[in-house]
């Protein structure tokens, strides 16, 4: 094993970086990966999946043999894989349930937030809800007391909207709501909303006191637009060649693609 001080975290995106285009994490890199962490080195994922969303691939990568973590929800939410553990929360608290699920009804958009394995709401099933249950393994359910029901603080709420008007809703929520919470677009119909200071960042910083490592013995890769943080605030910061340009233009590295075991070039230049 390697000395502790020597030790390296490194953080994975799922999407776009651990995984190719086809969804599959190839043999080279997961041969990488579980040699690494053979060698004491500490591996996380961080996405905006829920938990149920990475368990597939936190297992298949060994994090629940090696006591790697998860930052689910863009590091709304820490598990620490082998115990599932939370050992980190940041949470909508509750008396916003009413004024963000009102204002779904009023103006027929669809609201999701949720529970365990479940996606929860309290409006009507539409087909991208579904997409989200059916990407995370998640099962959806539909409540008819919904405000009743959701009597906890929510890690996330999804609103799901028509691509013509979905801008004009993220701007609308975002006046009644952005004081306190953070409004967002993940997909030209997804409308996200979270508290404000969730961002992988923000949990990296949380993990690495946790792990008693330094900020420079942390390394990041990531290929979207909710990877910024976290590989401006990596000692290293790792853009996918397959990553937006924006990830690029902030990295310190720009490594091969999700397609080309780029993962394999970061743990061989960084870690070995």
């Amino acid at each position: 094993m390697i000395d502790t001080k020597k030790r390296k975290l490194l953080v994975l995106d799922i999407d776009g970086t651990l995984v190719n285009s086809k969804k599959e994490i190839t043999p080279k890199t997961l041969e990488a990966l579980l040699e690494i962490q053979n060698m004491g080195h500490v591996v996380a994922l961080a996405s905006g999946r829920p938990y149920p969303g990475m368990e597939k691939y936190a297992k298949q990568i060994g994090l629940d043999r090696f006591g790697g973590y998860a930052l689910s929800f863009n590091g709304g939410l820490i598990i620490k894989c082998d115990t599932k553990e939370e050992v980190y929360k940041n949470t909508i608290p509750n008396r916003f349930a009413k004024p963000i699920y009102d204002y779904a009804i009023n103006n027929g958009l669809g609201m999701v937030t949720y529970e365990g394995d479940t996606v929860l709401t309290g409006t009507a099933v539409d087909e991208y809800m579904e997409y989200e249950a059916r990407l995370n393994f998640l099962t959806l359910k539909r409540l008819d007391n919904f405000l009743e029901y959701v009597n906890f603080d929510m890690i996330k709420c999804l609103l799901t909207a028509p691509v013509e008007t979905a801008r004009e809703h993220e701007l609308a929520l975002a006046d009644l709501l952005g004081e306190d919470l953070n409004v967002f677009r993940s997909e030209p119909y997804f409308i996200e909303i979270t508290t404000k200071g969730v961002d992988k960042a923000k949990s990296l910083n949380v993990l690495l006191d946790i792990l008693k490592i330094e900020r420079e013995n942390s390394i990041c890769c990531g290929d979207g637009f909710n990877d910024l943080t976290m590989v401006q605030f990596g000692g290293v910061g790792v853009a996918m060649a397959n990553a937006q340009q924006i990830i690029k233009d902030n990295a310190d590295y720009i490594t091969a693609s999700c397609d080309e075991d780029g993962i394999v070039q970061v743990i061989d230049k960084f870690i070995k």
